[in-house]
């Protein structure tokens, strides 16, 4: 058995879907479960408690910028 999940964007494409249900061809799941958004509110949340000073930052891209500068010297 393989899954996929399909977008309807016809309501006459979701009677055919329905259709191939009722002749037990296809299995029909409504996924009211979003993993995707939990994980990326999750992300926003520890974001937003932990959020970098601007002095943090401005330490980071200075490190970087000076390994780049290194490099292309060296």
């Amino acid at each position: 058995m393989s899954t996929i999940q399909v977008d309807i964007l016809n309501p006459k494409a979701g009677k055919l879907l329905q259709n191939l249900a009722d002749l037990n061809l296809i299995s029909i799941r409504s996924s009211n479960d979003d993993s995707f958004l939990k994980a990326v509110q999750k992300l926003r949340a520890k974001a937003k408690s932990k959020a970098p000073s601007l002095k943090d930052i401005t330490k980071e891209v200075e490190a970087v910028r000076a390994k780049r500068y290194a490099r292309t010297k060296g």
